[in-house]
């Protein structure tokens, strides 16, 4: 691997491109809550999953044609947390970021709590004001079911059954500018970001990954027989013209199956890595992040990165105008 330049911490010079980052890690100074900031509303709710049209209690199995665990992904509900940012006004169509396994919710510390990081950046005029529903997946072994699945099913199932119920209860409008509407993930849930993007830029063209599970977990003979290995063997390689996204992502050198071997098609480093070459090949507005001395999806370079992160992902943003 060629070497890379350092990213010690977000610095406004920091563009596309391929990045390092590491050994240590300092939490990101948005991370710590300021008193002078106005604070977003936060709310936590369930929604049902009895009568989904995409994913009912016990839909799938934990991956490679897995059976479902039982009762254990037969809760009937999913939870749903909300940020509306300070000052919103109802009916104002608000830019959307989708968070998969609700993440920046409810990790514990190192890991960085996602409104404060939204208060702040908000507030310092770095990020727009956006409505962020971070979202977890169905019971437990229904993760792969609905993350690994290389399809636009999960995009559709938001938009279907979880929008139209945020937007009730929290009383808020989504805007319809997929350049005003983002995906993030970890792991599995860092492919489901893309997945959503991937399958539907007409509602999202920004997207965020931590250590994304691009390897070939979950597959289907005749749309991926690789699973998500296929992005970086065939989706984005032979893609032309190249789709309207945005793509920040990151990797660990210590990151799941460093050891195993290209063709076993389940190291997440060189998937990765991969990932890196053929966005840089192809001409996509990247940055990707290879963290040294860190473990898959690890909470301390996650401190550190997502702020800037987030601020990469959103700088060319501007709200459609009628």
């Amino acid at each position: 691997m060629a070497k890379l330049n350092e990213l010690p911490a977000w610095k406004p010079a920091a563009g596309n491109g391929d990045y390092s980052a590491g050994p240590a890690y300092v939490p990101a100074p948005e991370n710590a809550p300021r008193a002078n900031v106005p604070k977003g509303r936060v709310e936590t709710f369930q929604i049902p999953l009895v009568g989904s049209k995409f994913f009912p209690p016990g839909a799938g199995g934990r991956g490679r044609g897995a059976p479902a665990d039982g009762a254990a992904t037969n809760a009937p509900t999913r939870e749903v947390n909300v940020y509306v940012p300070a000052g919103y006004v109802p009916g104002t169509p608000a830019p959307l970021l989708i968070c998969h396994d609700a993440m920046g919710m409810h990790d514990t510390p190192p890991a960085p709590y996602l409104p404060t990081i939204l208060d702040n950046m908000i507030a310092d005029k770095r990020l727009p004001p956006m409505v962020v529903v971070m979202l977890m997946h169905g019971g437990q072994s229904q993760r792969s079911f609905e993350y690994d699945t290389v399809s636009g099913k999960f995009a559709e199932f938001v938009e279907a059954e979880v929008l139209p119920v945020v937007a009730e209860k929290m009383s808020v409008t989504f805007t319809k500018d997929p350049n005003g509407r983002a995906t993030l993930g970890g792991s599995s849930g860092g492919a489901a970001a893309l997945s959503m993007a991937w399958f539907h830029p007409e509602l999202y063209r920004r997207v965020l990954v931590f250590s994304g599970t691009f390897v070939a977990l979950r597959t289907d003979p005749e749309t991926a027989p690789h699973g998500a290995w296929e992005f970086h063997e065939n989706f984005i390689p032979k893609t032309t013209p190249i789709k309207p996204l945005r793509i920040w992502l990151h990797v660990s050198d210590k990151d799941n199956g460093a050891n195993s071997s290209d063709a076993s098609m389940r190291n997440w480093v060189l998937a990765n890595l991969h990932m890196a070459e053929v966005l840089k090949a192809k001409g996509y507005p990247y940055q990707f992040i290879y963290a040294k001395e860190a473990g898959h999806n690890e909470r301390p370079f996650r401190a550190q990165s997502l702020a800037p992160a987030l601020e990469w992902l959103w700088q060319d943003y501007r709200p459609a105008t009628k």
